[in-house]
């Protein structure tokens, strides 16, 4: 079984913006995203990610649009020496009560059955207390980023495992905490 670190898009890895990144020259790589993606990539975690994209059930973007995205992403990542094992998104609208959208933990059930990742040693940086939920729910280790909302979004009263900065230093920690 692989061990994982499931990361939040919008305010982990990269810049949150007003409303939904549309397009790819909106979007900024967070400072030291890409460098501890590559850390946690070389101690043997997938990196992940899995996030809500409710801008394809309003309209404001198709999927088409967000598989650019996801594929500038990488593409940038890869720029930068790292890349991620997978990107899973729900885009369905909050009120569809979908269970692939977080807080529900249904993309990190997938990723773990598609992925072969052992939920109950992995963990999920997010910047939102649905991504403290969804972590909670589906068995992993919760770390809230200030980055982003930075847990004030107010959506679940999820107490996340440990607060930190930003990416770079919950990689820091996770590999500390596993001794890597």
């Amino acid at each position: 079984m692989n061990r994982a670190v499931f990361l939040d898009r919008d305010g982990v890895l990269i810049r949150q913006v007003e409303g939904y990144l549309t397009r790819a020259e909106d979007m900024e790589l967070l400072p030291g995203a890409a460098e501890a993606v590559a850390k946690l990539r070389k101690a043997g975690f997938k990196a992940v990610v899995v996030t809500n994209q409710a801008g394809v059930a309003k309209g404001l973007l198709t999927e088409a649009e967000l598989e650019s995205l996801h594929q500038e992403l990488r593409r940038r990542l890869q720029a930068l020496g790292t890349d991620l094992d997978a990107i899973y998104h729900c885009p369905h609208a909050p009120e569809e009560n979908c269970p692939c959208r977080k807080p529900a933990p249904g993309l990190l059930l997938k990723a773990a059955r598609e992925l072969a990742i052992d939920l109950a040693h992995s963990y999920m940086v997010g910047d939102a207390t649905t991504d403290v939920e969804a972590a909670h729910r589906a068995g992993c280790f919760a770390i809230l980023v200030k980055t982003g909302f930075g847990g004030e979004d107010g959506r679940s009263e999820e107490v996340p495992d440990v607060v930190l900065p930003d990416l770079a230093c919950a990689a820091d920690f996770i590999l500390e905490r596993e001794g890597r």
